[in-house]
């Protein structure tokens, strides 16, 4: 395993408890800035929509730059942001320093996932970008509960002077572990494209990259519109004490953990085959939590698989995005992160609309199945239309037509206007 890829996770694992872990402390910064539980919840909501700006807005910024200074330029404005947040004296200040590490967030994972995937040969991309999102994973099974812990021991502010410092290792390790891999430009000049921005936004003429982009927003939007309110289904409907919560989410994270490892090795022999497995799994996984979560047993392993066949589809959508952007990966890889946050919200909002329906606490779960198959038949969809134009390419251009052939693009490519 390349050394640099250790250090991109740990800015992953940095990144990862920045977004969760204000969700166990909101209590405490609302109590300390005087300010309702409701407007301290725009401390996530704004974070969610400032990763979507950065993911596409910086990303498209810094293309024409090497990658490897641009990863510790953003890992020192997550720095700033944290930093911020941890002496801020008011709840102004402290909303600007979450979105400053916000949007550091999409573009580091989206050209850091570029840059893994350079690190390796290409029969294991998929297992690189895993691999960073580790560091994701393991902020979720370890840093989460831990980073509420010493919050509500020490303050909330311990948190996020613990997080800087997290942020100060990974720039560290990026300087001195991560190999140059050269810019976006220098990719496309190399296979022959438009370099620039130009370039980069050529690869979203791909309906092959926004149909990856719409399973993003529809697989993972399932399984965080049910995990949303997880805390309320397990209290109100399984029947679990309150301070059990943080240990029974610990599990979830252990199937990320897993999840994200296993799918990562199977993206890398098929891609469509995995991400379709996955997702027809996690909507057996949600209909049968929905079913059972009136049940202790039934609900520890519903958790644990929610997790699992959840992120199993993570390293697999960020290869599939890359894939069929093809030598302009660094834009679209930016603004498929920026698609998980937006299914963050649309699982989060559809959920919220069916409990405010009175429709209960299980009906979070129902809407993420139904949300979830959705993303299964766009998947379908698109992986038939990938199967027909490979077979169309194994049978070749016919002699007289393969100038032509050339320079035709693929045949699931959208029309320029």
């Amino acid at each position: 395993m390349p050394i640099g890829l250790i250090a991109l996770a740990l800015g992953g694992f940095g990144i990862g408890l920045t977004e969760f872990v204000i969700m166990g402390l909101l209590p405490e910064v609302a109590a300390d800035f005087q300010v309702s539980e409701a407007t301290a919840g725009w401390l996530i909501s704004g974070y969610a929509l400032a990763v979507v700006v950065g993911a596409l807005l910086l990303t498209a910024a810094v293309t024409r730059f090497e990658r490897k200074p641009v990863l510790a330029l953003l890992m020192v404005l997550f720095i700033v942001g944290n930093l911020v947040s941890a002496i801020a004296p008011d709840y102004g200040l402290m909303m600007l320093g979450r979105i400053i590490a916000a949007l550091a967030h999409g573009a580091f994972f989206g050209i850091g996932a570029v840059v893994a995937a350079s690190m390796v040969a290409p029969t294991k991309k998929a297992g690189a970008i895993a691999i960073m999102f580790t560091g994701l994973t393991a902020a979720n099974v370890l840093g989460v509960p831990f980073g509420t812990m010493l919050g509500q021991a020490a303050g909330w502010r311990s948190t996020f002077w613990a997080i800087t410092g997290i942020g100060v290792l990974a720039l560290v390790g990026i300087l001195a572990m991560v190999p140059k891999t050269g810019s976006a430009d220098a990719a496309g000049s190399a296979a022959g494209s438009a370099s620039g921005l130009r370039g980069e936004l050529r690869a979203f003429r791909s309906g092959q990259v926004w149909f990856s982009i719409l399973v993003t927003i529809l697989g993972y939007g399932g399984m965080f519109g049910a995990f949303t309110y997880i805390a309320f289904t397990l209290t109100e409907v399984t029947g679990f004490a309150a301070s059990t919560v943080p240990w029974l989410l610990i599990l979830f994270g252990v199937g990320l953990f897993i999840g994200n490892t296993v799918g990562g090795k199977a993206a890398d022999k098929n891609v469509d085959r995995t991400l379709l497995v996955a997702l027809a799994a996690l909507v057996a996984v949600l209909v049968v939590f929905a079913l059972t979560s009136s049940n202790q047993p039934m609900t520890i392993a519903s958790m644990v698989l929610l997790g699992g066949f959840g992120f199993a589809t993570v390293p697999g959508l960020q290869m599939r995005v890359m894939k069929y952007a093809n030598s302009a990966p660094t834009l679209a890889s930016g603004a498929n992160i920026g698609a998980f946050n937006v299914g963050n919200a649309l699982g989060a909002w559809l959920g919220g609309v069916t409990i405010t329906a009175g429709l209960g606490y299980t009906s979070p779960i129902w809407a993420g199945a139904g949300i979830t198959l959705l993303g299964i038949g766009v998947m379908a969809f698109a992986a038939a239309h990938a199967k027909r134009n490979d077979a169309g390419r194994t049978e070749g251009p016919r002699p007289t037509d393969a100038a032509t052939a050339d320079s035709q693009q693929d045949s699931t490519e959208l029309q320029p206007a």
